[in-house]
C-alpha cells in the first residue's frame, strides 16, 4: 500500500452505530436524534441499510455530549459545530456563547439557592405532627407565607 491511502484509512467509516455510541458514551437512539435534528450528519450506509462511521464522527459526537454535559442549549450547540466546521475564523462569537450560557447558569443557581433556602425554612418549620397542622402543606396552599417571590418564582424554568 502506498502512503497516499493511509489518510482515507484513518476515517474510513467502518464503526456501527452501537460502537460509535459506546466510543462517545451514549445510546444509539441519542446518535439517531442528534442525526435527525441535524448536529450529526448522515452517515453512509453498507448494501443492507446498515449506518457505518469514521472517527469525525466520534470526534463530532464526543463534542456534542460534551457540550450538552455542560448545559449548552441544543441550538447553540449547532453554533458551536458550525463554528468548529471553520476554525479559521475568529471566536468572539464562542466566547460569546459561552459568556451567555455562563451568565444563564449563575441566574439558575441564585434561584436555587433562593429555593434551597426557602424549602430549609418550610422543612425547619414542620412541627411533624398532623398534615392538617403541616407548615409545609400551609406554605405550598398560600403563596403569601413564602419569603419572596424570588425564592422560587423561576424555579420551574430550572431544569
Amino acid at each position: 500500500m502506498s502512503g497516499d491511502t493511509t489518510p482515507a484509512l484513518i476515517d474510513c467509516p467502518a464503526l456501527g452505530i452501537g460502537e460509535l455510541a459506546r466510543r462517545a458514551g451514549c445510546k444509539p437512539e441519542t446518535v439517531r436524534y442528534y442525526e435527525r435534528i441535524g448536529l450529526l450528519r448522515d452517515a453512509p450506509r453498507t448494501e443492507g441499510g446498515q449506518r457505518r462511521y469514521g472517527e469525525a464522527a466520534v470526534r463530532r459526537l464526543t463534542f456534542i455530549r460534551h457540550a450538552r454535559d455542560f448545559g449548552f442549549s441544543v441550538e447553540a450547540v449547532r453554533e458551536l459545530l458550525e463554528m468548529a466546521d471553520h476554525p479559521q475564523m475568529p471566536c468572539h462569537e464562542v466566547d460569546a456563547i459561552a459568556k451567555h450560557h455562563l451568565e444563564e447558569v449563575e441566574s439558575r443557581l441564585q434561584r436555587l439557592s433562593a429555593l434551597r433556602e426557602e424549602l430549609r425554612r418550610m422543612v425547619g418549620q414542620c412541627a411533624g405532627g398532623r398534615v392538617e397542622s403541616c407548615r409545609i402543606i400551609e406554605v405550598l396552599s398560600d403563596h403569601q407565607l413564602c419569603i419572596g417571590e424570588s425564592a422560587h418564582g423561576g424555579a420551574q424554568g430550572l431544569g
